[in-house]
């Protein structure tokens, strides 16, 4: 019946303070529990998460570019977010919670839809995102490492990025009222993460429009676009 009911299960079962979920396809560190826990400490702390790699980052090109993409994901955006306490989804493959505020936001969690039906995608964006709504703070501790598998054949990834795209988008609206109640740089954030993404698609399709239209090469937008990801790309090689 999917992740979300089979959590639901278990937290409903579960007697423990703090709850771990790991998805099955993770191998996690010997100490993640232990610094996760640490963290929790904290009562003001709802969630909190470790740091993604890839554990089949040497079988193609695409696996290691993917390893880049979540060292981007967890080291810059969810340590930025971590600053002020409001990482904004406590991903998925290694994310504590603590159960007293997961059986206050459980129904909410089970309830939610998605075009009239009940949503099979983004637990972990919903979830992060009704933390923060009910006042909680959620964290990123990256000396928890986890290792999970990620797609190596372009098909399985990009099914996989348009799942995560539907999320983000579907709950930064959810996230909206919770925004003024936070540091104006999470705004920013939620606004570049999203607005980003759709002048990326605005400028491809205006590129694609120009060669079909004018037979054209777009240079300045395969210049402009280029030059962003190898800056990007570079300071994480750095690093």
């Amino acid at each position: 019946v999917g992740k979300r009911k089979a959590q639901i299960a278990a937290i409903t079962q579960s007697s423990g303070d703090l709850i771990l979920n790991v998805d099955s396809d993770t191998t996690i560190a010997p100490d993640v529990v232990s610094k996760l826990a640490h963290k929790m400490r904290d009562p003001a702390v709802g969630a909190a998460m470790g740091q993604l790699k890839a554990s089949n980052r040497g079988d193609t090109w695409l696996t290691r570019l993917i390893d880049m993409e979540y060292w981007l994901a967890c080291n810059e955006e969810r340590a930025a977010q971590a600053r002020f306490g409001a990482v904004m989804c406590c991903c998925g493959p290694c994310a504590m919670y603590r159960r007293s505020a997961m059986l206050l936001l459980l129904e909410q969690y089970e309830t939610q839809l998605y075009r009239g039906r009940p949503s099979d995608f983004g637990e972990d964006r919903h979830l992060t995102i009704l933390m923060l709504s009910a006042g909680f703070r959620t964290e990123y501790v990256p000396s928890a490492i986890a290792a999970t598998v990620v797609p190596d054949t372009m098909g399985v990834y990009l099914r996989q990025q348009l799942r995560w795209a539907r999320s983000t988008f579907r709950d930064t609206l959810l996230a909206l009222p919770v925004l003024p109640g936070l540091d104006r740089y999470l705004t920013l954030d939620a606004i570049g993460q999203n607005v980003g993404l759709l002048l990326l698609a605005l400028s491809v399709v205006t590129g694609i429009g120009q060669l079909a239209l004018t037979a054209t090469v777009p240079w300045w937008t395969i210049l402009v676009i280029g030059s962003m990801t190898l800056v990007r790309c570079s300071v994480v090689a750095y690093r």
